[in-house]
């Protein structure tokens, strides 16, 4: 049976709000913003979780040296050629609306997201707008850019259908330890459903799948139990987010 998801709230941030940060197990609104971290946790989930595989500093701290001694690593003969990983593309709901017509709801690792239907569905859930060339820039930059979109194919004209950008979520990362998630976000009128969750689950299996495993988001305190249930963790081993700000 495929499991029941709880829709997440409009969320985690909005490029100008203050949020609090998170680990994988996270989120959260405008008021004191923390930080959470996705624990690498040792002990063996169920087939739904994950199990993440080294702690904050460990990942942190893998690209040095464990001892004091010198060692000498020689660089490889010739550049290493990294696969770049297929998108994804997985129709997450099907249903049949009152007028005949036919709906899908589908999940997609492709980035095809157009900077103007982004604006939009930020207008939706009640974001500050940002200038449309740092939207784009962000996406261009983004390790990862996932979207939702609704896909409703009418039953009297064949052939005709209506694509629509309802949820969104991207990631930041070194490629290799690291990945932050940034400016979740479900259409309002789509909320309730599931959706958020599902969206939030395949950004952090695709992330794992391309091994990464150290993922972090900041939330607004209104939705951090929204991301604890995903496996989230505020603050871990009490480490803090930490934000500078121009002083002039």
């Amino acid at each position: 049976m495929p499991p029941t998801f709880t829709a997440a709230p409009s969320s985690s941030i909005c490029g100008v709000r203050i949020p609090t940060a998170c680990r994988f197990e996270a989120q959260s609104t405008v008021s004191a913003p923390r930080f959470l971290r996705n624990w690498v946790a040792v002990k063996t989930r169920s087939a739904s979780a994950w199990s993440l595989k080294a702690g904050l500093w460990d990942s942190l701290r893998s690209g040095f040296l464990k001892s004091n001694s010198t060692e000498t690593v020689e660089p490889p003969a010739a550049p290493l050629e990294v696969e770049e990983p297929l998108p994804v593309e997985i129709v997450l709901l099907e249903r049949t609306l009152l007028d005949g017509s036919t709906e899908q709801i589908l999940f997609s690792s492709a980035g095809d997201v157009d900077v103007y239907d982004l604006q939009a569905l930020c207008d939706k859930v009640g974001w500050p707008r940002r200038p449309l060339s740092k939207i784009a820039a962000s996406l261009r930059n983004s390790y990862l850019v996932a979207t939702l979109h609704s896909i409703i194919r009418s039953s009297e004209t064949e052939g005709e259908e209506k694509k629509q950008l309802i949820g969104m979520a991207r990631a930041t990362s070194d490629h290799a330890f690291n990945a932050t998630i940034w400016d979740v976000l479900v259409d309002p009128s789509y909320q309730g459903q599931g959706l958020g969750k599902a969206l939030m689950e395949k950004v952090i299996r695709t992330l794992l799948q391309r091994d990464i495993n150290n993922i972090t988001l900041f939330a607004d305190n209104k939705v951090i139990d929204f991301y604890k249930n995903l496996g989230f963790e505020v603050d871990p081993q009490g480490i803090k987010g930490m934000f500078w700000y121009p002083r002039f």
